[in-house]
């Protein structure tokens, strides 16, 4: 699925975050945002996601596209067990359970959240997105509360994910760029102008 930036400008108030900015993603593989704290990586996400449009410029996708995310926050619905939450963007019950599985969370499948760990809880919001059906992966700061023990089941998943669609990640560890075989962006200040480059 081909996606462009053409000349996309946005701020939050006399903060200006992007301008004149263009991107060509990949069209399957996973580009990491690197940079620090404040530099735009998660705006950036949200412009992607849709949840924020661009001021001046176009973001170009299909007419038909959709968009997974996970937040860096893990949004799941209290009320829903882990399953449910599982398979909210997402009909294929032998999908969500094979994720669950695959995640080590098969005895917790009919818990509620509040009953199940920071970490199990993130595992949830990451299997939501990666069941969805979507077109692009959005993933911000995904292994938050994760050890490395649990990283090693979840980086096969992502790994499979991004083999057919473009995954975009924001991580400040480098080994989790390296782990995926992300390719690098580096974003140094603002506002992010021209056109964004891979080292």
């Amino acid at each position: 699925m081909s996606i462009t930036l053409k000349n996309v400008s946005f701020a939050y108030g006399a903060t200006r975050i992007c301008e004149n900015l263009r991107w060509d993603l990949p069209e399957a593989g996973v580009v990491c945002l690197w940079g620090p704290s404040g530099c735009g990586k998660t705006t950036l996400l949200s412009l992607l996601a849709e949840l924020e449009k661009p001021q001046n410029g176009v973001i170009k996708y299909p007419s038909a596209h959709k968009v997974s995310m996970v937040f860096q926050e893990d949004r799941l619905l209290p009320w829903l067990t882990v399953q449910q939450n599982a398979a909210l963007a997402c009909n294929n019950a032998t999908r969500v359970d094979a994720l669950i599985n695959a995640v080590g969370l098969a005895d917790y499948a009919d818990s509620l959240p509040d009953a199940i760990s920071g970490g199990q809880q993130r595992r949830v919001a990451l299997i939501r997105a990666l069941a969805a059906d979507s077109d692009l992966l959005l993933l911000d700061e995904p292994f938050t509360g994760l050890d490395e023990e649990t990283k090693a089941l979840v980086l096969p998943l992502i790994r499979e994910a991004a083999q057919s669609r473009p995954v975009v990640l924001v991580t400040h560890i480098a080994e989790e760029a390296e782990a995926l075989n992300a390719t690098i962006i580096p974003l140094d200040r603002l506002p992010l102008t021209g056109n964004l480059t891979t080292r």
